[in-house]
């Protein structure tokens, strides 16, 4: 039994784009550390609610996307369960249906800046890939749909959902839209980064991109540029002073991470998709790692 299954849930893994879940668990996560903190209160039920539904939404915007994107991703990433045919179209569609509707059920339990929250990123990932909308086929729209989703909406609307459960009022300190603002600089580079190695097949189907016209190494390089724009920010931020941190922990933790940045860039090659996407998959990483700095910041502060 555990045999036979053990594909299904590799398959249902794979759909379900595990660094994007992962990046996902880890803010909602961190964001309520950093309120309950904040409130010196906890509420596990709602972390619990606030993760279910977080993930759910998530599922059904990457799903979704892989609906539409059969055609183009048999060309560009063939080993995703749709394009590869390890998963059925009906199948996919249920998952999605179902993601979608409990991720929406769930924040409408609680109400208030979860339902805005979820229900905006719902509205939001389903026009960026249904047509007659299908605003990924527009390369501003299609960045500021990702940016707009995954930096603003989902970590204030998350933020405000703890705060004003854990204190009775919505509060926004300074290092959360310090956090929001670093996190905003790296969906923009997410969202840029994402279409080179899809070249070939977003050209094929008339996909408009960043990458299809400025090209793989002025991207690459314009990334590299708003990563620095984040990395400084945040060190700057810590040095004129932000309440409610511990400003050594960030200053050193954003000079290594900028470091980082610059030397895993000098090593990729911007014609290379398998060097592209292992400096794509370090850029999640670095991603990953601001949801434990901040809360470990404001833990030592």
């Amino acid at each position: 039994m555990t045999q036979a299954a053990a594909p299904r849930l590799r398959t249902l893994w794979e759909f379900s784009r595990p660094h994007t879940i992962i990046g996902t668990v880890l803010a909602v996560c961190a964001l309520y550390v950093l309120a309950a903190h904040t409130a010196q209160r906890t509420s596990w039920s709602l972390w619990v609610l606030v993760l279910i539904a977080s993930i759910a939404v998530n599922v059904y915007i990457v799903g979704l996307n892989q609906i539409t994107d059969v055609e183009i991703d048999r060309i560009s990433k063939p080993y995703l369960p749709l394009a590869a045919g390890s998963m059925g179209r009906g199948v996919a569609t249920g998952l999605v249906a179902a993601t979608g509707l409990g991720s929406l059920v769930l924040a409408a339990l609680h109400g208030g800046w979860l339902l805005a929250a979820i229900a905006i990123v719902f509205v939001i990932g389903t026009c960026y890939s249904l047509p007659p909308i299908r605003l990924k086929r527009y390369p501003l729209f299609a960045a500021a749909s990702i940016v707009l989703a995954r930096a603003v909406v989902a970590n204030i609307g998350v933020y405000l959902t703890y705060s004003t459960a854990l204190t009775g009022t919505p509060q926004l300190p300074g290092y959360v839209l310090l956090l929001v603002g670093f996190m905003l600089g790296f969906a923009v580079v997410i969202a840029v980064m994402k279409d080179i190695p899809d070249v070939e097949g977003d050209r094929r189907h008339r996909i408009s991109t960043v990458v299809l016209r400025i090209g793989p190494a002025r991207t690459l390089l314009l990334c590299q540029i708003v990563l620095t724009a984040c990395y400084t920010g945040v060190i700057a931020a810590a040095l004129i002073g932000i309440d409610g941190v511990n400003a050594a922990v960030l200053i050193a933790a954003h000079v290594l991470g900028l470091a980082a940045v610059w030397l895993a860039a000098a090593r990729v090659d911007a014609e290379d998709s398998a060097a592209v996407v292992r400096y794509y998959m370090f850029i999640w990483k670095l991603f990953y790692l601001e949801f434990l700095i901040f809360p470990v910041a404001c833990l030592l502060a």
